[in-house]
């Protein structure tokens, strides 16, 4: 999952099919995309980091945990 990027979208308030519309391409490409199993093109990655402000490194992260979380022993 990409966290960075699913969270990115929460903080400007975006539905996952508003993201979708405003990129151009479908719910399915995007939440595919979201979670980690589609890579996108470049000019999607462009886009996602003018829309959020978020570097596309950043956003780009796919991590099985989320920061932080994870087992504590």
């Amino acid at each position: 999952m990409r966290w960075n990027l699913k969270e990115a979208r929460l903080k400007i308030s975006m539905t996952q099919q508003q993201m979708a519309d405003r990129l151009k391409i479908s719910l399915r490409y995007y939440q595919n995309i979201e979670a980690g199993s589609r890579t996108g093109d470049f000019c999607i990655w462009d886009a996602l980091e003018d829309i959020t402000g978020i570097h596309q490194r950043i956003l780009r992260e796919i991590s099985e945990n989320r920061p932080g979380q994870g087992d504590s022993q």
